[in-house]
């Protein structure tokens, strides 16, 4: 199976930040999932990203939290399986769904 993993965190500076629960801030899911197609791009430059399917925030991801991306290639060649985890466990999984990009 070919994967592709790489380590993240998100700043505490990061402008998404301020007014996202104050009292205790969060990273707002649509961050993680900037990385997560971030870390596609890196693996798989040449690949469009063209959606997301089953995708579930399972735990809190905070700031300055380190958690690791995990990118899985499965038997669809136009789909992606992704999880993020840090050491407790799963924060977030999904599928992406691929197109090849296109060459001008």
């Amino acid at each position: 199976m070919n994967e592709y993993r790489c380590s993240q965190q998100i700043s505490s500076g990061h402008p998404s930040l301020p007014g996202h629960f104050p009292e205790r801030a969060l990273v707002p899911g649509v961050v993680i999932l900037d990385e997560v197609a971030a870390a596609l791009q890196q693996w798989r430059p040449q690949t469009r990203l063209v959606g997301l399917t089953n995708t579930k925030f399972i735990a809190p991801l905070l700031p300055e939290q380190t958690f690791e991306i995990v990118l899985r290639q499965g038997k669809d060649e136009h789909a992606v399986d992704f999880e993020c985890r840090d050491k407790e466990g799963r924060l977030a999984q999904g599928r992406l769904l691929l197109s090849p990009a296109k060459t001008s």
